[in-house]
């Protein structure tokens, strides 16, 4: 199952460069994860500093 980013995303942009596959990208108020390339590396999640990513 791939992540999701919650309302707690603040744009940083920390899991967009953490990402291996480019999957997260900005979206209209918070960043967004493309589910269909997101390998479940979990990579995002522990780069997120307000704990904003979790496993959807």
């Amino acid at each position: 199952m791939a992540y999701v980013i919650s309302d707690e995303c603040v744009m940083c942009g920390s899991c967009a460069g953490e990402c291996p596959v480019g999957a997260i990208s900005e979206g209209d108020g918070k960043y967004v994860i493309d589910a269909d390339a997101c390998l479940d590396c979990g990579t995002c999640e522990a780069a997120c500093p307000t704990g904003a990513i979790s496993q959807g």
